[in-house]
């Protein structure tokens, strides 16, 4: 069957199977968590604008990774709701994969380019009749908390994939690993060809993160016993990878199963590069930087008033997106904001690295900010944390808690792509506040300046690339890396804000043309060095034809 409904342009020929766990296409097709799903999304779309010949391999997860509600005090619940695609086309194709020494059918589902304007995706799922029960649930939810089920879930993308690609005879020159959880693919190339060197020239390897969590670990007789090596011994799997641990780091076998590797913003790339210098035989890691689609993403009247360098229309534009904005949080919460305040947003995957609470640490100065009427803020934060980490929900749950004394400020559920479009076009300030050289790259707040949303962030992933203090965008001053944790949180509390009391606040309301001349700068700086047809044009030139 040919996949793809347009003409592949000659430059970009290669034939390119892209996988990934997470894939953010449309809000109608729930099968994606955040960051890693959002930059698939792009990808994908960026790859047709520019008729790449790539083919997307992903999991059609049966609930999704969570739906958000609220329990009956307004706090988050966590909600499994079994999704039904009809837009989607079944390919009549299915193929077996042993896991835990038992046969697994692989259903094979397709998206087409025109139906979202999108490379062409297939889907992969174990829930149908033909499997038992516990079969079934492999693919019923994204990022499952049981270990074996993980594992059975990164077998499936892995050798599932490459087999459903074979079965549908689609030749491919390079396979793609969108961070680690593809890597049995690997292991399904080598039975086939017997030759790890001939292997590793047909696939490359994106990492995504500096922390332990991204960087999944297992125990190396669990991956054996449930056929993640594609029924390899271990010493022919230690032989291949050269691990001899009990640990089997998945980057780690990624790193040295591959022609060559990518960190996804510059700054990564020289974390990535010390995280792993020890790890012999890996391949080079270079960085490409993640980058976001400017046609889905960005707001077509706001980069008409740009490009007509029509400053009232850019106001006025903002300020309707604001209003938007602010049905939704009316809808949600019951306070009614006013398109006239400035307006923070903080809202990203709620992971602790990430410090959603780092604005408000410094409560009695927080509370002087948000009660203040000659200068007033509204502060909004979104985001999802894992359905299953605790601390993350007990943290999403403070500040729902916590809005209720105050009628600017509030907490917004179903985190999505059509709220984060939402948050992105009608928010003044992205905030981002992760510690420093935990951030690999942060793409939201490129989506985010792209629609006049000037970032505040500290300097990580993909800021200092971007980043001109005060002309584009704002930036907070990097902690003494020596002192502790909550000493370096204090500090960065202080300094951010320092810069919306003393600039960004005084900025917005008694210097509006200066103000409006950060925003012009700053949709101006990320198009097109942060839209994604850059990105996916570097990884043919850097990472695939080489």
């Amino acid at each position: 069957m040919k996949l793809h409904t347009y003409e592949i342009d000659p430059k970009y020929k290669t034939s390119v199977a892209y996988f990934s766990m997470e894939f953010a296409i449309h809000q109608g097709l729930k099968i994606y968590s955040g960051g890693l799903g959002f930059l698939a999304g792009s990808h994908l779309r960026s790859a047709y604008d520019l008729h790449q010949n790539i083919v997307g391999i992903g999991i059609l997860w049966s609930f999704g990774y969570y739906d958000q509600g609220r329990q009956s005090d307004g706090s988050l619940n966590a909600e499994f709701i079994r999704k039904h695609y009809y837009f989607l086309q079944d390919l009549n194709v299915d193929v077996k994969v042993k896991i835990h020494s038992e046969d697994v059918t692989v259903k094979a589902w397709y998206l087409p380019p025109n139906v979202f304007g999108s490379a062409p995706l297939i889907l992969l799922s174990t829930d149908i009749e033909q499997n038992n029960f516990l079969a079934r649930t492999i693919t019923h939810k994204l990022y499952d908390a049981n270990e074996e089920t993980r594992i059975s879930q990164e077998i499936v993308l892995g050798i599932g994939g490459v087999k459903v690609l074979d079965a549908l005879a689609h030749k491919v020159d390079v396979y793609h690993m969108n961070e680690g959880h593809a890597l049995p693919l690997v292991y399904e190339l080598y039975g086939q060809l017997r030759d790890i060197e001939a292997v590793k020239k047909k696939v490359v390897f994106t990492t995504h993160t500096p922390e332990d969590a991204g960087n999944e670990k297992h125990n190396i007789e669990l991956l054996h016993k449930f056929g993640f090596f594609n029924g390899l011994s271990i010493d022919e799997m230690r032989e291949i990878t050269k691990i001899h641990d009990d640990s089997f780091s998945l980057t780690v076998g990624a790193l040295r199963g591959v022609k060559i590797s990518n960190a996804v913003s510059k700054f990564h790339g020289e974390v990535a590069n010390r995280m792993w210098k020890d790890c012999e035989g890996k391949s080079e890691i270079i960085y490409i930087t993640n980058a976001q689609n400017r046609r889905f993403w960005t707001d077509r009247v706001m980069l008409n008033a740009l490009d007509a360098h029509e400053d009232y229309e850019l106001v006025a534009r903002k300020k309707h997106l604001k209003r938007v904005l602010f049905d939704v949080v009316a809808d949600q919460t019951g306070q009614m904001f006013d398109p006239e305040v400035l307006t923070i947003v903080w809202a990203r995957r709620f992971a602790e690295y990430k410090r959603p609470g780092l604005l408000k640490q410094d409560f009695e100065r927080f509370k002087k900010l948000i009660t203040r009427t000659d200068y007033p803020v509204q502060v909004i934060w979104a985001g999802k944390p894992y359905p299953f980490d605790t601390n993350a929900i007990n943290s999403f749950n403070e500040l729902i808690h916590m809005s209720r004394e105050f009628k600017n400020m509030a907490v917004l559920i179903g985190y999505e792509l059509e709220l984060s479009r939402v948050l992105k076009k009608g928010s003044d300030v992205w905030l981002n506040t992760p510690r420093v050289s935990r951030e690999a790259s942060g793409t939201s707040g490129m989506s985010a300046s792209m629609n006049g949303s000037v970032h505040l962030s500290t300097s990580d992933g993909w800021h200092p690339e971007f980043a001109k203090d005060g002309i584009n965008s704002f930036t907070i001053p990097s902690a003494d890396s020596t002192l502790s944790l909550e000493q370096q949180d204090a500090e960065d509390n202080k300094n951010l804000l320092d810069i919306l009391e003393n600039k960004i606040i005084p900025l917005y309301y008694d210097h509006p043309k200066e103000w409006i001349k950060i925003v012009n700068n700053a949709m101006s700086d990320v198009i097109p060095a942060f839209d994604s047809g850059r990105m996916v044009h570097e990884y043919y030139t850097k990472m695939y034809d080489v």
